[in-house]
Protein backbone atom coordinates (compact mmCIF):
# COMPACT_ATOMS: atom_id res chain seq x y z
CA UNK A 1 0.00 0.00 0.00
CA UNK A 2 1.46 3.32 -1.11
CA UNK A 3 1.97 6.16 1.27
CA UNK A 4 4.47 8.72 2.46
CA UNK A 5 7.97 7.51 3.29
CA UNK A 6 9.22 8.72 6.65
CA UNK A 7 12.78 9.17 7.86
CA UNK A 8 13.94 7.87 11.25
CA UNK A 9 13.73 10.55 13.95
CA UNK A 10 17.15 11.67 15.18
CA UNK A 11 17.52 11.91 18.92
CA UNK A 12 18.73 15.39 19.82
CA UNK A 13 20.93 15.48 22.86
CA UNK A 14 20.30 18.08 25.57
CA UNK A 15 23.55 19.97 25.00
CA UNK A 16 22.66 20.37 21.31
CA UNK A 17 19.44 22.12 22.31
CA UNK A 18 21.42 24.47 24.53
CA UNK A 19 23.88 25.21 21.71
CA UNK A 20 21.00 25.80 19.30
CA UNK A 21 19.28 28.33 21.57
CA UNK A 22 22.47 30.25 22.33
CA UNK A 23 23.36 30.37 18.62
CA UNK A 24 19.89 31.69 17.80
CA UNK A 25 20.25 34.38 20.47
CA UNK A 26 23.58 35.48 18.99
CA UNK A 27 22.32 35.43 15.40
CA UNK A 28 19.18 37.42 16.28
CA UNK A 29 21.15 40.05 18.17
CA UNK A 30 19.58 39.17 21.51
CA UNK A 31 23.16 38.51 22.62
CA UNK A 32 25.77 40.97 21.37
CA UNK A 33 29.58 40.67 21.23
CA UNK A 34 31.06 41.47 24.62
CA UNK A 35 27.98 40.41 26.55
CA UNK A 36 28.16 37.55 29.01
CA UNK A 37 26.09 34.41 29.17
CA UNK A 38 24.57 33.57 32.54
CA UNK A 39 26.77 31.60 34.94
CA UNK A 40 26.90 27.81 34.66
CA UNK A 41 24.53 27.48 37.60
CA UNK A 42 22.03 29.93 36.08
CA UNK A 43 22.21 28.13 32.74
CA UNK A 44 21.50 24.84 34.51
CA UNK A 45 18.37 26.37 36.03
CA UNK A 46 17.18 28.13 32.85
CA UNK A 47 17.64 25.07 30.64
CA UNK A 48 16.77 22.50 33.32
CA UNK A 49 19.87 20.48 32.52
CA UNK A 50 22.88 19.13 34.39
CA UNK A 51 26.22 20.90 34.84
CA UNK A 52 27.89 18.41 32.48
CA UNK A 53 25.35 19.29 29.76
CA UNK A 54 26.02 23.01 30.20
CA UNK A 55 29.77 22.47 30.05
CA UNK A 56 29.51 20.35 26.90
CA UNK A 57 27.39 23.05 25.25
CA UNK A 58 29.92 25.74 26.22
CA UNK A 59 32.73 23.58 24.86
CA UNK A 60 30.97 23.31 21.50
CA UNK A 61 30.18 27.04 21.39
CA UNK A 62 33.79 27.88 22.19
CA UNK A 63 35.08 25.47 19.53
CA UNK A 64 32.89 27.29 16.99
CA UNK A 65 34.41 30.62 17.99
CA UNK A 66 31.13 32.01 19.33
CA UNK A 67 32.04 32.41 23.00
CA UNK A 68 35.12 32.51 25.20
CA UNK A 69 35.17 30.87 28.60
CA UNK A 70 38.17 31.20 30.91
CA UNK A 71 38.93 28.60 33.60
CA UNK A 72 38.13 29.96 37.03
CA UNK A 73 36.24 32.96 35.67
CA UNK A 74 33.26 33.53 38.01
CA UNK A 75 31.36 35.30 35.24
CA UNK A 76 29.57 33.64 32.35
CA UNK A 77 31.18 32.97 28.97
CA UNK A 78 31.78 36.07 26.83
CA UNK A 79 30.09 36.36 23.43
CA UNK A 80 32.74 36.97 20.76
CA UNK A 81 32.48 39.16 17.66
CA UNK A 82 32.39 37.41 14.31
CA UNK A 83 35.86 36.81 12.85
CA UNK A 84 37.21 35.07 9.75
CA UNK A 85 38.77 32.57 12.18
CA UNK A 86 35.30 31.55 13.35
CA UNK A 87 34.18 31.01 9.76
CA UNK A 88 37.38 29.11 9.08
CA UNK A 89 36.62 26.72 11.93
CA UNK A 90 33.06 26.21 10.75
CA UNK A 91 34.01 25.61 7.12
CA UNK A 92 36.87 23.32 8.08
CA UNK A 93 34.48 21.28 10.20
CA UNK A 94 31.97 21.23 7.33
CA UNK A 95 34.64 20.04 4.92
CA UNK A 96 35.47 17.15 7.23
CA UNK A 97 31.99 16.19 8.36
CA UNK A 98 30.39 16.53 4.93
CA UNK A 99 33.41 14.79 3.40
CA UNK A 100 33.82 17.42 0.72
CA UNK A 101 36.17 16.24 -1.99
CA UNK A 102 39.27 18.16 -2.99
CA UNK A 103 37.64 18.67 -6.40
CA UNK A 104 34.63 20.38 -4.80
CA UNK A 105 36.85 22.67 -2.76
CA UNK A 106 39.08 23.56 -5.72
CA UNK A 107 36.02 24.14 -7.91
CA UNK A 108 34.64 26.52 -5.27
CA UNK A 109 37.97 28.32 -5.13
CA UNK A 110 37.98 28.67 -8.92
CA UNK A 111 34.55 30.34 -8.70
CA UNK A 112 35.59 32.63 -5.83
CA UNK A 113 38.95 33.74 -7.18
CA UNK A 114 37.70 34.28 -10.72
CA UNK A 115 34.84 36.42 -9.39
CA UNK A 116 37.34 38.43 -7.36
CA UNK A 117 39.49 38.96 -10.46
CA UNK A 118 36.50 40.07 -12.53
CA UNK A 119 35.46 42.62 -9.90
CA UNK A 120 39.04 43.76 -9.29
CA UNK A 121 39.46 44.53 -12.99
CA UNK A 122 36.50 46.90 -12.75
CA UNK A 123 36.82 48.29 -9.24
CA UNK A 124 40.51 48.26 -8.27
CA UNK A 125 42.33 51.41 -7.25
CA UNK A 126 45.71 52.46 -8.59
CA UNK A 127 47.17 51.67 -5.18
CA UNK A 128 45.79 48.13 -5.24
CA UNK A 129 47.08 47.62 -8.76
CA UNK A 130 50.53 48.69 -7.56
CA UNK A 131 50.29 46.21 -4.67
CA UNK A 132 49.48 43.39 -7.09
CA UNK A 133 52.47 44.31 -9.24
CA UNK A 134 54.74 44.45 -6.20
CA UNK A 135 53.58 41.00 -5.06
CA UNK A 136 54.37 39.50 -8.48
CA UNK A 137 57.78 41.21 -8.45
CA UNK A 138 58.53 39.69 -5.04
CA UNK A 139 57.44 36.28 -6.36
CA UNK A 140 60.03 36.61 -9.13
CA UNK A 141 62.70 37.57 -6.60
CA UNK A 142 61.84 34.85 -4.06
CA UNK A 143 64.78 32.56 -3.35
CA UNK A 144 62.89 29.83 -1.49
CA UNK A 145 59.50 28.17 -1.77
CA UNK A 146 58.08 29.49 1.51
CA UNK A 147 58.78 33.10 0.53
CA UNK A 148 57.28 32.43 -2.89
CA UNK A 149 54.07 31.01 -1.39
CA UNK A 150 53.79 33.99 0.98
CA UNK A 151 53.89 36.43 -1.95
CA UNK A 152 51.49 34.26 -3.94
CA UNK A 153 49.04 34.55 -1.04
CA UNK A 154 49.66 38.32 -0.90
CA UNK A 155 48.72 38.66 -4.56
CA UNK A 156 45.44 36.80 -4.11
CA UNK A 157 44.68 38.77 -0.95
CA UNK A 158 45.05 42.08 -2.79
CA UNK A 159 42.86 40.86 -5.66
CA UNK A 160 40.18 39.76 -3.19
CA UNK A 161 40.40 43.11 -1.40
CA UNK A 162 40.18 44.95 -4.73
CA UNK A 163 36.90 43.14 -5.44
CA UNK A 164 35.33 45.34 -2.76
CA UNK A 165 33.40 42.37 -1.34
CA UNK A 166 34.27 41.40 2.23
CA UNK A 167 32.57 38.01 1.97
CA UNK A 168 34.72 37.14 -1.04
CA UNK A 169 37.79 38.18 0.95
CA UNK A 170 36.87 35.99 3.91
CA UNK A 171 35.80 32.95 1.89
CA UNK A 172 38.85 33.15 -0.37
CA UNK A 173 41.16 33.10 2.64
CA UNK A 174 39.28 30.24 4.30
CA UNK A 175 38.95 27.99 1.25
CA UNK A 176 42.57 28.57 0.21
CA UNK A 177 43.76 27.58 3.68
CA UNK A 178 41.67 24.39 3.67
CA UNK A 179 42.78 23.36 0.17
CA UNK A 180 46.46 24.02 0.83
CA UNK A 181 46.17 22.09 4.09
CA UNK A 182 44.85 19.08 2.19
CA UNK A 183 47.65 19.07 -0.40
CA UNK A 184 50.56 20.47 1.65
CA UNK A 185 52.41 17.15 1.76
CA UNK A 186 52.02 16.65 -1.99
CA UNK A 187 53.26 20.19 -2.65
CA UNK A 188 56.27 19.60 -0.43
CA UNK A 189 57.10 16.46 -2.40
CA UNK A 190 56.68 18.08 -5.83
CA UNK A 191 59.53 17.03 -8.13
CA UNK A 192 59.96 20.26 -10.08
CA UNK A 193 59.06 23.18 -7.86
CA UNK A 194 60.95 25.64 -10.03
CA UNK A 195 58.79 24.79 -13.04
CA UNK A 196 55.65 25.15 -10.92
CA UNK A 197 56.86 28.53 -9.63
CA UNK A 198 57.63 29.76 -13.16
CA UNK A 199 54.20 28.67 -14.38
CA UNK A 200 52.51 30.38 -11.41
CA UNK A 201 54.36 33.65 -12.07
CA UNK A 202 53.33 33.52 -15.74
CA UNK A 203 49.68 33.05 -14.79
CA UNK A 204 49.82 35.90 -12.27
CA UNK A 205 51.40 38.22 -14.83
CA UNK A 206 48.59 37.43 -17.27
CA UNK A 207 45.89 38.04 -14.66
CA UNK A 208 47.60 41.27 -13.59
CA UNK A 209 47.69 42.49 -17.20
CA UNK A 210 43.96 41.78 -17.61
CA UNK A 211 43.14 43.56 -14.34
CA UNK A 212 45.29 46.52 -15.39
CA UNK A 213 43.44 46.67 -18.73
CA UNK A 214 40.07 46.54 -16.97
CA UNK A 215 39.10 43.35 -18.81
CA UNK A 216 37.04 41.52 -16.18
CA UNK A 217 35.93 38.50 -18.25
CA UNK A 218 39.51 37.85 -19.37
CA UNK A 219 40.85 38.21 -15.83
CA UNK A 220 38.24 35.72 -14.60
CA UNK A 221 38.97 33.24 -17.39
CA UNK A 222 42.73 33.42 -16.81
CA UNK A 223 42.24 32.94 -13.07
CA UNK A 224 40.17 29.78 -13.57
CA UNK A 225 42.83 28.43 -15.95
CA UNK A 226 45.59 29.24 -13.46
CA UNK A 227 43.73 27.45 -10.66
CA UNK A 228 43.13 24.41 -12.86
CA UNK A 229 46.77 24.19 -13.93
CA UNK A 230 47.94 24.50 -10.31
CA UNK A 231 45.59 21.99 -8.68
CA UNK A 232 44.53 19.52 -11.39
CA UNK A 233 47.41 17.10 -10.79
CA UNK A 234 46.35 16.72 -7.16
CA UNK A 235 42.74 15.89 -8.02
CA UNK A 236 41.80 12.29 -8.98
CA UNK A 237 41.28 11.80 -12.72
CA UNK A 238 37.61 10.95 -12.30
CA UNK A 239 36.89 14.24 -10.53
CA UNK A 240 38.70 16.59 -12.93
CA UNK A 241 35.67 17.08 -15.22
CA UNK A 242 34.12 19.09 -12.36
CA UNK A 243 37.02 21.53 -12.70
CA UNK A 244 37.14 21.51 -16.50
CA UNK A 245 33.46 22.46 -16.55
CA UNK A 246 34.55 25.95 -15.45
CA UNK A 247 37.06 26.37 -18.27
CA UNK A 248 36.08 28.04 -21.52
Amino acid sequence: MGGPRFEPVRTVRAYERVVEQVEEAIESGALSPGERLPSERDLMVQFSVSRSTVREALRVLQARGLVRSRPGDPHGAEVLPFTPAALHKSMTTLARVAELSLAELVQFRMVLDSSASLLAARLRTDGQLAEMGAAVARMRAATDHDAFVAEDVSFHDVVARASGNKLIQICTDVVRSIVLGLISEKLAAAHDRQALMRQTIKHHEEVLAAVRAGDGPLAARLTRKAMYDYYADYVPDGERPALRALLE
